[in-house]
């Protein structure tokens, strides 16, 4: 029996919250801590804090960051249900019924219409298409741009009514669940018919888009974990941010900080009791012997344990929780053409964003929008299609989504046209370029009304097909022997001879013809190498069409040279008998083939060349430039082609035209070795080092240098290289792609995509971004972070990320810096008290100090808090290295404050204990006590901490007034308040009175304004000095903005040296370009060629389109209509 299988992307489920989050919770290192403390106070007689000031708290954090946790886990539940909900129409008790994806189980008959996703893997039973094929678009599982066609069984071919399938009996046995997108071994076994053989082409993959046909049937054979694309996902990791790993490690140290402070306290106490032993009888109980080392170990851990500030993981979660809100509420990252807005599904990783150094980035959906276009040619020498770059095209509109394309994007140039209505010398080449372009194609015309839809496997083709319609070259008619032409009003129709299939190896593509005019022709279509090396000595302008294809290639179009010849009917016949010899050959007929088609695919007369445009989204150059002068190195994983992924890179500027590119493309272990050794070597002591190479490689060559004999060399060689490119990947080569440098190199990782295919990468990474495209929600439902898309990353990182990452760490050090300050004192007062375990402070008064008194500073510096302006981050991209290279938070900087805490505490409690050394009488002949100087020394604290906030902020506002000198009053209010509570409120009975005692004092009032500034007066003078004598390009820029707002004009003398410090951090970085005499460094310039096409199919490219009549109108024997099942 099976069952359904719904997508689940969620942490928790209503059974395993409340294990794995406790689990989540208590691996973090002070959550942990805190809990041994709370059992420690529950023993009698242990704790001088009372039993419950660590239990509340605790219980406090906890609670606040479930809500927290179960508000983004509901979110991404929300998002499941989204995927599980979706309708899809199965055969169940023999009618139609619509049901959701999650109700899908095996052996169910599913019936899916143009243009929707399918629900789970199923073996294609029937289609609407002639030879029941369908054209699926798989862009979300392998990146590809090109339809794949899938064929069913002829058996099944006519099972299409209700009655006919609910007939059908017997059963499909298949190899269990795997990974394998292009593999698939299965029988059919159909009652009282022979078993047939099931193979990858009758296979339809959930996450599949049905395309370029009206309705396909399919029996599914995995839904769930079991299809292929969730067998390429990867177990979803629990992500902890960089930061608060160090964060674990120093809490650890300062544990065994704490463990030796109470073993040095417990020595002390051992001491001082040997000494005043007999002059202390007064003070001891009989028991008092009974008191062994252990126990007093476990009081003075008790004492000390609030070194470790409880308050900063609540502190934190809230903190993250406003930064994730400030994203998600960001104008400039709302997409208003789908009114999409960036969204931050979990705040854990905020600051992870401001030290990414490494990004993994998909091609289709993600820099690319998937639609091709015909946007300039060259025809006899001459350039066309310039038109489209002048300054009047309205480029905001391509900004209000990432699949916009308008009219004004496409071809664009009159001249063309005047040229051939006005007889220019070239018009007879501008007749037959149009005219190849209509007929050399494997498209099909489908007629909706008056208007004409072209259905292709090619989105190239497609994109020609479409761009000549409208220079009035229509191609309008397709029969299985013969193609129709309206040129200019008039029909042409040309019979089709022969289809000369494109490949990868031969790339290019031929048809033969017989003309009009009853002339034998062979138009061509390919890649400028193969087209250059076959042309007549009679052809012309191959020069003029060289130049213009580096010039198209340098702007990222993706080219195609078009060429004609004639053919004699006597040179006709002879290759024919060489054809249908060479199609009837046994062994390696694809080779025959080849090679008989290149015996009349010769002397070729040079027509010009097309220039394609894989249309970026809005502003990928521009962004992708920024994010390099930030320092962050981008490799481009797809599962697209090598030449497409090429052409794209220089579209986006990821590769420059003289960049020297690195090929690996090996087809066995030693071969892949030896060339990554090869190249390794060459680079020299360069190799580590960035320099400006693009390292190329494919996904089978990938397969062997991640083995573990040349997977460091491998990877030391991508690292020396400034950009690299992977090929045809499968979604789990992405991962471990990812997975490698992770584990390897030790810098923050950032994956982005938008596909099904994307998911592992995502997920793998430190960060996973998720762009919220037209492939489905499974990137954004498995992502850290979603946006509308990629030039918005340019504001999260540069901006938000480095504004949280400043924020975070100040708020962490600020965290425990005041906690230092304040516990360590009682270490300080264990010297005076002979190590007893006795209290300086009230213990209610303790367990407040992060919770009201101290709380609201490091909400500013985490909320409000702010290195410079959007403006400069985004202007001076190389402040972003500041937070990337972890300067402001690492360990050195986390013991300098915590050093710094320590002078602190010890000025602020032996300047006290002096001024009160020999005690004081206050009015009315009363002396005082112990609380009385831990209330002088507890005020001076609070006062110093929050000044300590003040000198660390650097972005003054309204927030950061209130919290520092709001603090302070509280304080002094509380104090006023607490000290009358008893007996009304029976608590506090020592602090009865202490207000009157203390704001009366003299040397109360002397103290409040000394000792601060003593504390704070060397912090002052070594900020100064710092700035002054070691000035970053942070303090130029922030100087900057203060002479702007006080409305100065800076000098240009200011300028240069802002100048002067971004050019030595430049310098710092400049990739060193070296000329390779190594031949495996490819230094050609580009020529853009880029071609995709569906290749080695099911179905020839030749009987595909001899199995379409265009003159007929396409039967249907099966009703897509849901309506019929209600």
């Amino acid at each position: 029996m099976w069952c359904p299988q719904p997508d689940c992307t969620a942490k928790y489920s209503m059974w395993s919250f409340l294990p794995r989050y406790l689990y989540l919770q208590f691996s973090k290192a002070a959550n942990a801590f805190f809990l041994f403390i709370t059992i420690l106070q529950q023993i009698p007689d242990v704790s001088p804090t009372g039993k419950y000031t660590t239990l509340l708290p605790l219980m406090m954090i906890l609670m606040v960051s479930g809500i927290k946790e179960i508000v983004e886990d509901y979110k991404r539940h929300m998002a499941d249900k989204l995927v599980n909900t979706k309708t899809t129409i199965v055969l169940r008790e023999n009618a139609w019924k619509m049901i959701m994806w999650k109700e899908v189980i095996v052996g169910d008959i599913v019936k899916a219409s143009n243009g929707q996703f399918l629900p789970a893997d199923m073996v294609l039973i029937s289609s609407s298409e002639p030879q029941v094929t369908c054209y699926v678009a798989t862009s979300n599982l392998d990146g590809e741009t090109n339809l794949k066609i899938r064929q069913a069984l002829l058996e099944t071919a006519e099972m299409q009514t209700e009655k006919q399938l609910s007939s059908l009996s017997g059963k499909i046995e298949c190899e269990g669940p795997n990974r394998h997108f292009n593999t698939f071994i299965g029988t059919l076994y159909l009652n009282g018919k022979s078993p047939v053989p099931i193979g990858p082409d009758q296979i339809l993959l959930r996450g599949t888009q049905l395309k370029n046909t009206q309705w396909i049937l399919g029996i599914v054979v995995y839904t769930g974990f079991e299809t292929k694309f969730m067998q390429n996902s990867i177990k979803l990791p629990l992500k902890r941010s960089n930061v608060e790993k160090v964060t674990n490690v120093q809490i650890l140290v300062l544990f065994l900080l704490l463990l030796a402070m109470s073993l040095v306290s417990c020595l002390g106490a051992i001491l001082w009791n040997d000494w005043y032993r007999k002059g202390i009888w007064y003070i001891r109980t009989k028991d008092y012997s009974s008191h062994s080392l252990g126990f007093d170990l476990l009081v003075f851990i008790i004492l000390y344990h609030n070194l470790i500030p409880i308050s900063l993981l609540v502190t934190l979660e809230i903190v993250k929780c406003v930064q994730a809100m400030f994203i998600n509420w960001d104008e400039d990252m709302h997409c208003k053409g789908n009114n999409v807005y960036a969204m931050a599904r979990t705040s854990n990783l905020n600051e992870e964003l401001g030290q990414v150094k490494y990004l993994f980035s998909d091609k289709t959906g993600t820099l690319t929008c998937n639609i091709m276009t015909f946007k300039k040619c060259t025809i006899a020498g001459i350039i066309y299609g310039n038109q489209s770059d002048r300054s009047d095209i309205n480029l905001e509109k391509l900004s209000l989504s990432p699949s916009v394309i308008t009219e004004s994007c496409e071809f664009n140039d009159p001249k063309l046209l005047q040229n051939f209505e006005n007889d220019h010398p070239t018009k007879d080449y501008i007749k037959e370029f149009l005219t190849l372009l209509c007929v050399c194609h494997t498209v099909v015309p489908e007629r909706d009304g008056k208007n004409i839809i072209y259905q292709a496997s090619s989105p190239d083709e497609a994109a020609l097909v479409k761009g000549v319609k409208k220079l009035g070259f229509v191609f309008t008619t397709r029969t299985p022997t013969s193609v129709t032409v309206e040129a200019m009003g008039e029909n042409f129709t040309f019979e089709i001879l022969n289809v000369l299939e494109f490949s990868s190896n031969r790339k290019r593509m031929s048809v033969i013809v017989r003309t009009p005019t009853g002339n034998l022709r062979l138009y061509c279509k390919g890649a400028d190498t193969v087209i250059y090396e076959r042309l007549s000595e009679d052809s012309r302008f191959m020069k003029e069409t060289l130049t213009h294809l580096e010039y198209f290639a340098k702007e990222g179009l993706r080219t195609l040279c078009v060429a004609y010849a004639d053919l004699t009917e006597e040179e006709y016949q002879q290759w024919l008998t060489q054809y249908e010899k060479a199609s009837t050959v046994i062994q390696d007929r694809m080779r025959s083939l080849e090679e008989c088609y290149d015996n009349i695919e010769k002397k070729f007369l040079l027509l010009g060349a097309t220039a394609i445009e894989d249309r970026l989204q809005a502003r990928v150059p521009e962004t992708i430039t920024t994010l390099l002068k930030a320092n962050i190195r981008i490799w481009v994983l797809t599962g697209d082609k090598r030449e497409t992924t090429i052409n794209i890179a220089y579209s986006c500027k990821l590769l420059s035209a003289h960049m020297p590119h690195i090929q690996l493309n090996s087809n066995s272990f030693e071969a892949t070795q030896q060339a990554v050794t090869q190249n390794c070597e060459a680079l020299g002591t360069r190799l580590g080092k960035e320099n400006d190479l693009a390292l190329i490689i494919d996904g089978e060559t990938l397969k062997y240098a991640l083995h573990s004999e040349i997977k460091r060399s491998f990877l030391n060689l991508a690292l020396s290289c400034r950009a690299v490119l992977c090929c045809r990947l499968s979604p789990l080569q992405k991962a471990e792609i990812v997975n490698l440098v992770k584990n390897h190199v030790g810098a923050i990782t950032l994956a982005i995509g938008d596909g099904a295919n994307d998911v592992g990468m995502i997920q793998m990474a430190h960060v996973g971004v998720g762009i919220s495209g037209n492939e489905g929600v499974l990137a954004t439902n498995n992502s850290d972070y979603s946006i509308a898309q990629f030039s918005y990353l340019e504001k999260l990182l540069l901006v938000h990320g480095a504004w949280n990452h400043f924020r975070v760490t100040k708020c962490i050090l600020y965290c425990f810096y005041k906690n230092v300050v304040l516990y360590i004192i009682e270490l300080w007062f264990a010297f005076v008290n002979g190590f007893s375990g006795q209290i300086i402070f009230e213990h209610w008064c303790i367990s407040l100090y992060n919770v009201i008194f101290t709380s609201l500073p490091p909400f500013t510096l985490g909320i409000f808090e702010q290195c410079c302006s959007q403006k400069s981050l985004l202007t001076h991209p190389q402040l972003y290295r500041i937070s990337q290279a972890g300067n402001t938070f690492n360990t050195k900087v986390f013991w300098f404050q915590c050093l710094n805490a320590l002078i602190h505490s010890f000025i602020l409690f032996w300047m006290p204990m002096k001024m009160l050394e020999h005690d004081m009488v206050l009015q009315g002949g009363h002396t005082t006590d112990y609380l009385f100087l831990g209330n002088f020394i507890y005020t001076y604290v609070i006062v110093t901490v929050c000044l300590k906030a003040g000198l660390e902020t650097l972005s003054w506002n309204k927030f950061s007034h209130l919290a520092i000198w709001g603090s302070i009053l509280i304080w002094l209010v509380f104090l006023a308040i607490y000290s009358f509570v008893w007996p009304t409120i029976p608590i506090a009975p020592e602090m009865r009175g202490q207000v009157n005692m203390v704001l009366v004092c003299p040397h109360f009032w002397l103290g409040f304004f000394i000792v601060p500034i003593v504390c704070l007066i060397l912090n002052l003078i070594w900020k100064l000095i710092i700035n002054t004598c070691n000035r970053t390009l942070l303090e130029e820029i922030r100087e900057l903005e203060s002479s702007r707002a006080q409305g100065l004009y800076p000098p240009k003398m200011f300028k240069r040296r802002v100048e002067a410090t971004k050019l030595r951090m430049s310098v710092a970085s400049t990739l060193q370009k070296i000329v390779f005499p190594n031949e495996s460094f490819d230094q050609s310039i580009p020529h853009g060629y880029a071609f995709s096409q569906v290749e080695q199919a099911v179905i020839t490219q030749e009987e595909l389109v001899r199995s379409y009549n265009t003159t007929k109108s396409k039967s249907s024997k099966i009703s897509m209509d849901s309506s019929d099942s209600r």
